[in-house]
């Protein structure tokens, strides 16, 4: 099994300008006020190139840490019977809460109706684009995506389902071989050392990608170019920011702890997500700190992957709250039947979106040609302020995960509550601080 490695008896706590999340939070500060500034120069594509480069190199190594931890995770596992019923316990939370997601989008949309009264046009040229990718696809043809034409394909193409299709049937098999396959489980174990190690490397580069990232979206679009729209995206936070207080809080408590002593301790995650508007970033040390955490390793390796495709509920509160914006802002008004339609269509085409930015864009084109094709032209309204939702979006979904993860470890008696109440106790963490990759 992959272990966490131990901490320092005793380290010298580093100066707070060298801890990687507050080098992170300055390289927001500084991406915003250099695109707001110097817009020209923000928006040359060698600024660009420092955001999206940072997320290519995490998204280069997510497929083998996913196939690592997870086969891992089931081949330290005798009783195979375990890793199916921790895989439907998943399935059913993220089911459970991503419908809350969807109806909470659903909710907050017809009572604040922000684009009621809004004075913009779709231009369909802009969407023209869209409209081939947003195709909604029938439940037959996204399982068969899920299989994988082969197995190098998965990986070289990054596909998360595919490769965790891979793993998962893998992990069996080297659990059916009993010892005869401990030397490849150790071989795959420290192949994961090694992969973690390199995520530690390029996350020393997080604040340039952060800064670069920042700079490049307000160089581009700065804050004028919110305009009348500033009513969506304010109402979108919002409604994420009580989605994880009432709802993710709720669960929290229920569970034994705290959502906002959670949030603390992995708020270094957050803020790299911010940064780079990409949960996918954060993925290798949420992990690891999930595990710190007091999580059973076998359950952070099978949940938080399949959260990455299942639990996504950023992206469904923005599904439904951009549908009925959109409607609102053509006019159209959507009778109850549509709104339900709305539901059940989000429901299937949020599966398999990626954590990276835009993402959440192409499902939003997939559920509007679903429930009413008229709507697709509408998406040219929001297209030049989806990059300031990204960042929410990709927010509330590592949240989601996090939580998840905590409560599938919790229902499977395999939650550390000793460790728990011990980190989520502790302000600042003293062997991350020392590490300066998972500061919590």
């Amino acid at each position: 099994m992959v272990a966490i490695p131990a901490r320092p008896a005793s380290r010298a706590a580093k100066p707070f300008y060298k801890i990687l999340y507050v080098q992170v939070l300055i390289g927001i500060v500084l991406g915003a006020l250099f695109g707001w500034l110097l817009p020209d120069y923000a928006t040359s594509e060698w600024v660009k190139a420092l955001g999206d480069g940072f997320v290519k190199l995490i998204k280069m190594l997510i497929a083998p840490i996913i196939f690592c931890t997870v086969v891992s995770g089931i081949a330290h596992i005798s009783d195979a019977r375990k890793v199916g019923r921790v895989a439907v316990k998943a399935l059913i939370y993220f089911e459970i809460v991503s419908t809350f997601a969807l109806a909470f989008g659903l909710l907050m949309g017809n009572v604040l109706r922000p684009g009621a009264g809004f004075s913009g046009h779709g231009d369909a040229a802009a969407v023209a684009g869209f409209e081939k990718q947003a195709a909604a696809k029938h439940a037959v043809d996204f399982v068969l995506d899920i299989i994988p034409d082969s197995v190098v394909g998965a990986f070289a193409k990054g596909d998360i389902l595919q490769v965790l299709l891979f793993a998962i049937l893998f992990g069996f098999a080297l659990m059916a071989l009993g010892e005869r396959g401990k030397t490849v489980l150790s071989f795959i174990d420290d192949v994961a050392h090694g992969v973690f190690g390199v995520i530690n490397i390029v996350m020393k580069v997080a604040p340039l990608g952060a800064f670069g990232a920042m700079a490049f979206t307000v160089g581009k679009y700065g804050p004028h170019a919110l305009g009348n729209l500033a009513g969506l995206v304010a109402t979108f936070y919002a409604t994420s920011a009580l989605f994880i207080v009432l709802v993710l809080g709720a669960i929290a408590r229920i569970a034994g702890f705290n959502i906002f002593k959670f949030l603390n301790y992995i708020k270094s995650e957050l803020l790299i997500v911010l940064g780079t508007s990409s949960s996918e970033s954060a993925l290798p040390a949420l992990m690891e700190k999930l595990e710190r955490l007091g999580c059973s390793k076998p359950v952070v390796g099978l949940v938080v992957p399949t959260g990455y495709s299942f639990n996504l509920d950023g992206t469904n509160i923005y599904m439904t709250l951009a549908t009925l914006f959109i409607a609102q802002a053509l006019g159209v008004e959507l009778t109850l039947s549509q709104q339900i339609t709305i539901l059940v269509v989000a429901m299937l085409t949020s599966k398999g979106a990626s954590g990276v930015t835009g993402a959440g864009f192409i499902t939003l084109a997939g559920t509007l040609a679903a429930v009413n094709p008229a709507l697709v032209p509408g998406m040219a309204i929001v297209l030049g302020v989806d990059k300031f939702m990204s960042e929410c979006r990709a927010l509330t979904n590592i949240i989601g995960n996090g939580v998840a993860t905590v409560v599938i470890s919790w229902s499977e008696g395999e939650l550390d509550r000793a460790k728990l109440n011990a980190a989520l106790a502790r302000r600042v963490d003293v062997a991350d601080v020392a590490t300066g990759v998972t500061t919590g």
